[in-house]
This record gives structure tokens, C-alpha cells and sequence, in this order.
């Protein structure tokens, strides 16, 4: 029924099951990838694929990343092939708040069969891009660093009181913004921080304490800057994309011996591809570029495995091979975190099997 039955060198396995010869071969969990924006701006589509930001306003927590994901999206079948089964996507970073993150498997035709958890996380963004999409492109708010935290800080506020008073019986009138943001309030999803520069971070979690909500930091470009002082929050951070240009100021401080200080600092380290900014599959070959700057190798298949299922909230499912968890694993003919151009011999989620290499 898709699930792990049962690992060892030998096993009970039924007279009919299928015998995959996996001689010689590296076997592992599938990869996760906790922050991507696979299926929803879509490969090779300038606009219409472009599903990411909604312009309409910097503040869209009611947007659903499930309403705007193309299963097609040739992005899909290419990160299986990479050995990626399962990816959390969601809105970008244009607005403040920009809508619910997914965790999803990555094969399959219909959104709704393919979610893992739903919804993970409510995205929100700090610094150079809500201030460049509203206050250098449209000349409104936000215009500064001030007004994104205070537009935040507004609507949870909103948010506290709107819970507060239909739990007294007030019954407010509906609003699809409030309802929205009622999961981050009340504790269920973390609120998943789109935070580059070390005073970006910082604000994000004086924001997450001050209203008693969960936060994940992703990108965490600076994080390497304030890592005791990261280490003493504990959040979950989320590096990446590391690979490529330092196409904008609040990247000058990229990295790949990023992952390795914050892990030393003591904190649950995810690596992340930032999809399609860096292509999915890619996902290995950055957890191998950590480790060559400093990350233990053990702690990159971490990076990319049961570390982002931990902090996602998923790891019931994912992330590790265990007898009764999902059947998503990746047979290698080489370690994809040290050879460069590693390509999965066969790729199974759910226990079918989805690639298989001629």
C-alpha cells in the first residue's frame, strides 16, 4: 500500500513482489526540498506558467498555493530524476504575506492526490523585494523595512483579536484574510520567512516572539553573521539558493559555508534550491557543496532529507528509510552529493516506481 514493509538483507517479501537488482548501488531516502516554487512559476513560461505573486496587494494570506500548481510542469518529472520526491512550494516573495505553502510528492496528475501536508506554512517576506515589487515599482506601501514589519504586524493583530472574538461568541463579520492567517495564530503552521539580510532575520523573529507563533527562516543568507544569536532562538533555518550569482544587494554575503556555521551553532540546518531558481534536481549537488565548505557530509544527507521532514511537520512520512513510512527512495550508481552529474537508476514514490534509468 505505498508503504516501507520492511528493510534487511533479507525480508518476507510476497512470491509476486518485484525484484529490482540494486547491485553495487547507493540506496536512500528521496530528497525534500523545504522552499521552492516548482509548478507554480513553471519552467519555460515567462507569464501565463508565471503563477507566483499575486500583484494585486502586498498582503495575500489568502492565496492557495493548491489553486495555482501545474502537476505538468516539466519541472516535475526532471527533479525525480534527480532524486527529489517531495518539495514544499508555494507564492513568492513579492507581497508581505503571500499565501499557504504545500508539501507535495512530485508525481502525479492531480494536486489534491499528491499533497503530503496542507497547509505547511504561511509564506511572508521581508526586505529588498516587497519594497521593490509596492514601494520602488508602484510608489504605495510598503516603501520601507518599517512598513513591511508593521503591515505584518497588522494583520496579526487582526488576527489575534478576529480569534478572540468568535471564541467569545462575538461573531464577527467573515473575513478570508483573517481566516487564513487563524493557523499561524492558533499555533498549526509556522509562518515561513522569506529573510536575506541579518537585520531581515532578526526582525522575523522578534515579530514570531512578540505574538507567540512558529517561523521557519528561509534563506538565512546572513545567518552565518548572527549565528549565536540564531542559535539562541533555535528556529529552523532554510539556506539556499546558494548556487549562482549574487544577483541582488542582499546577497553579497552568499555562501556555502552558510549551512556549516549554523549547524555548529546548533541549529536543525535544511538545504534549499529555491526552485526554479535553482533547477530541483540540483538539490544534491548543493547539500555536496556544503559539506565541501564545511557542513559534515552526514549533516548534508541530513540537510536534504530528514532535517526539512522534521521541520515541516512531515517526518511521520518522509524523510528517512523505516518500516511504515512512505515508499519514496532513490537507488544511485554513484553518491549524488560527490559526483558531479550523479543521475538516479530508479526513483520510487509510494512504492511505484516513477523513473527508471535506460
Amino acid at each position: 500500500d505505498g508503504k516501507i514493509a520492511a528493510i534487511g538483507k533479507t525480508v518476507d517479501a510476497p512470491a509476486d513482489a518485484k525484484v529490482i537488482d540494486a547491485t553495487g548501488c547507493l540506496v536512500t531516502p528521496g530528497f525534500i526540498d523545504a522552499h521552492c516554487h516548482i509548478g507554480i512559476d513553471e519552467e519555460g513560461m515567462r507569464w501565463e506558467g508565471n503563477d507566483c505573486n499575486e500583484y494585486s496587494s502586498p498582503v495575500t494570506p489568502e492565496m492557495r498555493s493548491i489553486d495555482g500548481i501545474n502537476p505538468r510542469d516539466e519541472a516535475f518529472h526532471l527533479a525525480l530524476e534527480g532524486g527529489v520526491t517531495t518539495a514544499t512550494t508555494g507564492p513568492g516573495s513579492a507581497n508581505v504575506l503571500g499565501g499557504t505553502f504545500v508539501a507535495l510528492k512530485l508525481d502525479g496528475n492531480c494536486i489534491d492526490d499528491m499533497i503530503v501536508k496542507y497547509p505547511v506554512a504561511m509564506k511572508i517576506a521581508f526586505g529588498e523585494n516587497p519594497k521593490g515589487c509596492y514601494g520602488q515599482g508602484l510608489k504605495k506601501s510598503p516603501m520601507t523595512r518599517m512598513a513591511v514589519a508593521a503591515l505584518l504586524r497588522e494583520l496579526l493583530f487582526k488576527t489575534r483579536r478576529y480569534r478572540d472574538d468568535k471564541l467569545a461568541g462575538k461573531n464577527p463579520a467573515f473575513d478570508m484574510k483573517l481566516e487564513a492567517m487563524l493557523p499561524v495564530i492558533n499555533g498549526e503552521i509556522p509562518l515561513k520567512c522569506h529573510a536575506h539580510r541579518a537585520d531581515d532575520i532578526l526582525t522575523a523573529v522578534r515579530i514570531a516572539k512578540e505574538f507567540g507563533v512558529k517561523a521557519t527562516l528561509d534563506h538565512c543568507t546572513d545567518g552565518e553573521l548572527i549565528s549565536d544569536e540564531l542559535a539562541k532562538e533555535g528556529l529552523p533555518v532554510f539556506v539556499g539558493p546558494t548556487l549562482g550569482s549574487k544577483s541582488k544587494a542582499e546577497l553579497r554575503h552568499k555562501s556555502f559555508t552558510t549551512p556549516g556555521a549554523l549547524y555548529h551553532a546548533g541549529l536543525t540546518v535544511s538545504i534549499i534550491t529555491d526552485a526554479p531558481v535553482i533547477p530541483l534536481e540540483k538539490l544534491p549537488m548543493c547539500a555536496g557543496l556544503a559539506a565541501n565548505a564545511g557542513l559534515p557530509m552526514e549533516e548534508a544527507w541530513r540537510a536534504i532529507t530528514i532535517n526539512p521532514a522534521r521541520s515541516l511537520g512531515i517526518d511521520s512520512r518522509v524523510g528517512s528509510l523505516e518500516p511504515g513510512k512512505d515508499a519514496d527512495l532513490v537507488l544511485w550508481t554513484a553518491d549524488p552529493l560527490t559526483t558531479i552529474g550523479a543521475e538516479a537508476y530508479c526513483t520510487i514514490v509510494d512504492g511505484k516506481v516513477v523513473y527508471q534509468a535506460e
